[in-house]
């Protein structure tokens, strides 16, 4: 087993990674940049050093400083995270030249899978079914044109590095095409240091459905189930969970069959996703391989009780996996809502600055994988994903409930957050009926539109904190006793 981890991320993901290892015992080392030195990651750590000003190009995406903390701290492994470099082939080849484990696939497989245009070309070899698209790139735009032309409009632009919908954009004619093109290129290369980008055809109303795979270095591969990431919003999941009410025992089975073979031909190790479309007739299209750790990680962990993160360190430090594919089960619901500090009531333009106070749901079968606490400085130069909010319950019905319930008892104040406009969706009666795909949020726009009137609850919770910061009470009197005032106003519902 390592010595010591580095975690060559930020914000929740790296503080869900520092507790895998707490748990296995292992030291753990942060990195930071100098707008995240109050992050709460860097506090968890055992370890923290700055690599960088707040540019990802210049930090967080930069190797030669992460080698560098590595070596400084003598940690003898990394743990990219999601995002980032966590993809970057060229990274994981670095590390394994420096001497220290990169916490994921080999640079062999990373630049195979890891590369949408590579991992096309390979699965359509083996028979699996691809989406009509390119399976190259080009520099010259009308070879772009011509793509587009050929299979029809509309077409998505997409990155061929790196996921979360960054670089995605989907276009209806020629104009739009090569605008497409040029603004993807730029966020590619800002969010994954590479720009290239291909298109695919745009499938309308598609559900989205993703496997979890662990593949140890042995030859064992297995998979964890399916997740439905469906809604999503800007192409970027929001909500994801398992099972999935759109498959059936036999097609689970016959997808996961495919996940499991198209992981095993690239020569496939540690953790990752293998991703589909499944359209309105139920036909299934491979979409992509996420070679990392995703965002959606713990409703998977929920219903199998598989810890993935942790299965991830035992696998890279050279254990075979125990876990045996006819041993799995998938029991019980589970759902997930990525918090995110975004206005809802303007075009969820990133809503950066001060948590004034901060109020978690707690209770049983409830979740909250988080980067931030009561005082936190929301950066402007980030991904603005504050927490994940994840339930589990017996069935889906009751998972919903469960995290209506908790997304009422989540409260932020200070910054804008997407939590009303979650609730929203969970209490939508297409969604409690399972009628899911990609174009949820757009298709239910107006039934998901969130009120300007500020929340109560937030006025007095808002109001508490200034009476304690100038010395006054911030309490009031009930019925039941002294309680804080932002506990006083009982049960709310946001956005209302």
């Amino acid at each position: 087993m390592f010595k010591k981890i580095l975690i060559a991320n930020r914000g929740e993901i790296a503080v869900r990674i520092i507790k895998a290892c707490r748990d296995l015992g292992i030291p753990t080392v942060a990195v930071f940049s100098s707008s995240d030195r109050s992050a709460l990651h860097t506090q968890f750590a055992d370890e923290a050093i700055e690599i960088g000003p707040p540019s990802p190009l210049a930090s967080y995406l930069n190797m030669d400083s992460i080698i560098h903390a590595a070596k400084k701290t003598r940690a003898d492994a990394i743990h990219p995270g999601y995002g980032f470099l966590a993809e970057n082939h060229l990274f994981s080849a670095r590390c394994r030249d420096e001497g220290v484990v990169f916490i994921g696939p080999t640079p062999e497989a990373l630049k195979l899978v890891g590369d949408k245009i590579a991992s096309r070309i390979t699965v359509k070899k083996i028979g699996a079914p691809i989406i009509p698209g390119m399976t190259g790139t080009a520099k010259e735009n009308n070879v772009f044109i011509k793509k587009a032309k050929s299979i029809g409009y509309p077409v998505l632009v997409k990155a061929s590095l790196g996921g979360g919908g960054k670089g995605m954009r989907v276009v209806n004619n020629d104009r739009a095409l090569l605008e497409a093109i040029d603004a993807g290129r730029r966020e590619a290369k800002s969010a994954f240091g590479n720009d290239t980008v291909y298109i695919e055809k745009y499938l309308e109303k598609p559900r989205h459905i993703e496997f979890q795979i662990l593949a140890d270095n042995y030859g064992t591969v297995i998979h964890l189930f399916e997740r439905e990431c469906s809604i999503q919003r800007r192409y970027q999941k929001i909500i994801e969970e398992s099972p999935s009410t759109a498959l059936d025992n036999n097609q689970r089975k016959k997808m996961g069959e495919i996940a499991i073979k198209i992981a095993s031909v690239v020569g496939y190790t540690n953790a990752g996703t293998i991703e589909f479309l499944l359209d309105e007739n139920k036909n299934f299209y491979f979409l992509e391989v996420n070679a990392r750790i995703q965002v959606e990680h713990p409703v998977t962990e929920f219903v199998t009780g598989v810890d993935i993160v942790k299965q991830q360190i035992r696998i890279a430090s050279g254990e075979k996996l125990k876990i045996k594919q006819k041993e799995l089960l998938q029991r019980g619901h589970s759902v997930e809502a990525r918090i995110y500090a975004e206005d809802s009531e303007n075009n969820f333009l990133p809503s950066p600055g001060k948590i004034r106070f901060l109020q978690e749901p707690r209770g049983p079968g409830i979740r909250l994988d988080s980067g931030i606490y009561d005082g936190f400085e929301v950066s402007a130069s980030y991904d603005p994903i504050l927490s994940k909010l994840i339930v589990f319950d017996e069935t889906r019905d009751a998972a919903i409930n469960k995290m209506v319930n908790a997304l009422s008892d989540y409260s932020i104040v200070g910054i804008k957050t997407t939590i009303a406009f979650l609730s929203k969706i969970f209490e939508s009666p297409d969604f409690k009926q399972g009628n899911l795909h990609t174009s949820f949020i757009s298709e239910h726009k107006e039934d998901l539109r969130v009120s300007t009137t500020k929340n109560l609850y937030e006025a007095l919770a808002a109001y508490g904190i200034f009476t304690y910061s100038k010395g006054k009470s911030a309490y009031v009197e009930k019925e039941k006793g002294i309680v804080p005032v932002w506990e006083s106003t009982g049960r709310w519902r946001s956005g209302e």
